[in-house]
């Protein structure tokens, strides 16, 4: 029986990990839950699951959801409250494996303790990996922890590469879908709305993956994970556009060989492979093959997407400007989300602060988030 401590239950990854839970009860129990802000699917999900400990992103939540599990009748369940509390989760005793996937920066000192603690680590958080990479994936190759990628594309990856070795490997291709602008003359991108921004074709995702994905800087940033998660180059990851989203990754060998990995598009598929590792159990999750009836690619063009470009230069430099990168990226789509700015001034206000980003690599978890404070407040001033 593997203890889980899920970080963001109440996401959609979250959601998906408790319904693997569901469905192989005699592989998995819940011992942690950190649900955010969403006290009401907190409060169901503790009914539910009976963690052992529970945290919410405030202290008011917290008390909230402690008095309404008391009036339930509902005992034994420890409620906590902020970064503190997210990281009581992550390292509780208990837990056998953290489920990672807290949006941004928000869940990174959670993920190091684990780490540091020496549990394995499901990781669905690419902004993590992306601003501390270096020093997430030193801390687990000394602690021999494994880190396991949910994130579709890298998990695919993960997949491929179990057949070959590290110094076989000549390309990782990333496959992308090309988002919902993917044809859209470059003249109308000035006027892209929120609304046509968020209809992604394949995916169902939160509002800034979206966004990132309509703009590629999603991509962008799996380019830096995938180099810090594999140990590869920049110049080892390519990108390709995939419209069909039916190959996740592709890994392309020094002989030639190149091995992709396709399945369904859903991700309790990856989530089941992480957890599950290095098993593979049996699952109701199956393909048509049918759908292989057409598979496009294409060379993505940094013209139309050059947050794809700021990210391949950012991933050269490493250390603060994958920080800068993703820090200002969200600060421009929550303006671009609100109608502050157009949909091309996100990668315009991206490069103004990269620009001013001087080369640095943190060494510790509190160096990465001064730096990731700094990226914003350089992006909100631009902006003002």
């Amino acid at each position: 029986m593997k203890r889980l401590a899920i970080l963001g239950s109440t996401g959609s990854i979250g959601q998906s990990t408790l319904s693997i839970v569901e469905q192989f009860p005699e592989r998995y129990a819940v011992a942690a839950l950190a649900a955010g802000h969403n006290v009401d699917e907190a409060f169901a999900q503790a009914v539910r699951w009976r963690p052992k400990v529970i945290s919410l992103a405030t202290e008011e939540l917290a008390g909230e959801l402690a008095l309404r599990l008391r009036q339930a009748g509902v005992a034994g369940i420890e409620t906590v409250h902020g970064a503190k509390g997210t990281i009581a989760c992550s390292t509780l005793p208990e837990a056998d494996f953290v489920v990672s996937a807290i949006v941004g920066v928000a869940g990174l000192e959670a993920t190091h303790a684990a780490i540091l603690a020496g549990k394995p680590v499901g990781l669905a958080n690419k902004e993590c990996m992306v601003a501390a990479g270096e020093i997430l994936t030193r801390a687990a190759r000394e602690r021999k922890t494994p880190i396991l990628p949910i994130d579709s594309e890298h998990n695919a990856v993960h997949q491929c590469l179990r057949v070959g070795a590290h110094n076989e490997v000549k390309f990782i291709w990333l496959t992308a879908s090309g988002g919902p602008f993917r044809q859209l003359p470059l003249d109308q991108f000035a006027s892209i709305t929120p609304e046509q921004a968020l209809k992604h074709p394949t995916w169902v995702m939160g509002r800034r993956i979206t966004i990132d994905s309509a703009t590629m800087l999603n991509k962008g940033l799996e380019v830096i994970e995938a180099c810090r998660l594999f140990d590869v180059t920049p110049q080892q990851v390519r990108v390709t556009i995939h419209p069909q989203s039916t190959v996740h990754s592709l890994v392309e060998y020094v002989d030639g060989s190149i091995l992709a990995q396709i399945s369904v598009t859903d991700m309790r598929l990856p989530i089941l492979y992480a957890l599950a590792w290095p098993e593979r159990p049996k699952s109701t999750l199956t393909f048509d093959l049918a759908e292989l009836r057409r598979l496009d690619f294409e060379q993505p063009d940094f013209e139309r997407f050059p947050c794809l470009r700021l990210a391949f230069e950012a991933a050269e430099k490493g250390g603060a400007h994958c920080i800068a990168l993703n820090a200002a990226d969200e600060v421009a789509v929550g303006a671009f989300l609100e109608g502050r700015i157009c949909f091309t001034g996100i990668p315009r206000t991206i490069e103004k602060v990269l620009a001013a980003t001087a080369e640095a690599h943190p060494a510790t978890i509190a160096e990465v988030l001064a730096a990731d404070r700094e990226a914003r407040e350089r992006a909100r001033a631009l902006l003002e």
